[in-house]
């Protein structure tokens, strides 16, 4: 892949709205994903933070087309597109295809356990081959505390010898700095791209060559979080890592998703905001108060929010 169209910076797995009947709020979710460009965040839809697993593949497809007919940039979009299903996984990474969205975020299959690496190879190229698209650019999701399937080195190298042009790169929320490490090392200098999956670790992964981070606090801090990710080699650097996670500390006393929506129901005076699909529960007037005073102890802000959201 040329460099130059390769995705790079801070992208966010866009939180999804819900209307009180559970339904995705497209409005709200549109004005949303505005303000992330703007602040030139890219748009991780239906990623972990997004709710994705608690949205049909039908939604899911609905709220994407929302994205692209308003003329929100395609390049900057990386659709979240694997599911337990190996038909549902191809179907939305067709349409994210057929919508302009060359770049996907995809997790292995995860409702089974204690799967073999060849299951694991045989379940992505299926995918790559039943999509049959030279345009697809497929960045693997290692999240093993949640899905419980490791994407382990010895299966990224596999990936990458059959299919160089496609596997373009991983997002990785292991939280295992080694791994990403040892991801940088060996494969970046292939061409496969390396994500954080938080920002706590983007001054390193930038120091070791990386691409950017890929986080749910993307949500609701990204001016910081670019900030560090253009200036990474100022002498400042590591201060700001240091802001960065105090924030990120704040969101991470709280269940994290309804902490993002409720953060944002707090800085857009929306608290529509706070709505989250079962088995997900919302922040309750304690929690909801107490997440309010931590952020305003740590001077935390979120300009422009509330026009953006109005």
């Amino acid at each position: 892949m040329n460099p130059a169209s390769r995705p790079r910076g801070v992208y966010s797995p866009v939180v999804t709205p819900f209307s009180n009947d559970l339904q995705p709020d497209h409005d709200r979710f549109l004005r949303h994903c505005r303000w992330l460009i703007e602040q030139d965040v890219g748009l991780a839809v239906f990623g972990t933070n997004s709710e994705a697993n608690s949205l049909s593949v039908d939604e899911k497809k609905r709220l994407l087309d929302t994205l692209v007919s308003a003329g929100l940039p395609v390049e900057r979009m990386m659709p979240g597109t694997g599911c337990s299903a190996l038909t549902d996984s191809v179907e939305l990474t067709r349409h994210a295809i057929a919508s302009g969205c060359r770049h996907v975020l995809m997790l292995p299959p995860f409702y089974y356990k204690g799967v073999s690496d060849d299951g694991i190879f045989r379940s992505y190229a299926e995918i790559i081959e039943r999509v049959g698209s030279d345009a697809l650019r497929i960045y693997v999701y290692h999240i093993p505390q949640v899905s419980q399937v490791a994407l382990g080195l010895p299966l990224i190298d596999r990936l990458l010898k059959a299919y160089p042009r496609i596997i373009a790169g991983v997002k990785d929320s292991g939280g295992d700095w080694d791994h990403t490490q040892a991801m940088l090392e060996r494969f970046q200098p292939q061409g496969f791209d390396v994500f954080a999956g938080n920002e706590t670790f983007l001054l390193a992964t930038m120091r070791g060559g990386g691409a950017g981070c890929i986080t749910a606090t993307g949500n609701v801090n990204p001016a910081a979080i670019v900030d560090l990710y253009r200036d990474w080699q100022a002498a400042d650097a590591d201060a700001r890592q240091q802001a960065l996670d105090a924030i990120r500390a704040v969101f991470a006393k709280f269940p994290m998703i309804p902490a993002l929506k409720g953060a944002l129901g707090i800085y857009s005076q929306d608290e529509g905001w706070g709505v989250v699909r079962p088995p997900l529960v919302a922040l309750n007037d304690e929690q909801r108060a107490a997440l309010k005073d931590a952020l305003a102890n740590a001077h935390f802000a979120m300009p422009g929010i509330e026009a953006a959201l109005a």
